[in-house]
């Protein structure tokens, strides 16, 4: 779909289904060890592996955050092969670079 997909468009949709499952969740974004642990968790999820339990809510909404974050560095992705430049807001970047820092440290990377 080269030209057609409006990825900006795309990436704020799915910040605010972010902001709102933190909201859900009550993740404080501006406490950078919560995050932390959130996004070394989010890189630990298998979806295959786990159960869905519909009788925890938090559980789904937890699934639902690690849904999010994989559909947003999926829009990113495509938009950088079409030489799109898209990012997301305050909330992603938040997230985005404790994801970044957790699978840097996961490989040994330390930077």
């Amino acid at each position: 779909m080269s030209g057609f997909e409006n990825y900006s468009n795309e990436a704020s949709r799915i910040e605010l289904e972010i902001e709102r499952t933190g909201i859900a969740l009550g993740i404080d974004w501006d406490d950078p060890a919560e995050v932390s642990a959130l996004a070394r968790e989010a890189l630990a999820y298998k979806p295959a592996a786990q159960v869905r339990d519909y009788d925890d809510p938090q559980g789904l909404a937890r699934q639902e955050l690690f849904g999010l974050a994989q559909l947003m560095l999926t829009v990113m992705t495509e938009s950088a092969h079409e030489k799109i430049h898209t990012h997301g807001g305050p909330i992603w970047k938040v997230f985005g670079r404790a994801l970044w820092q957790a699978w840097q440290n996961q490989k040994g990377l330390n930077t």
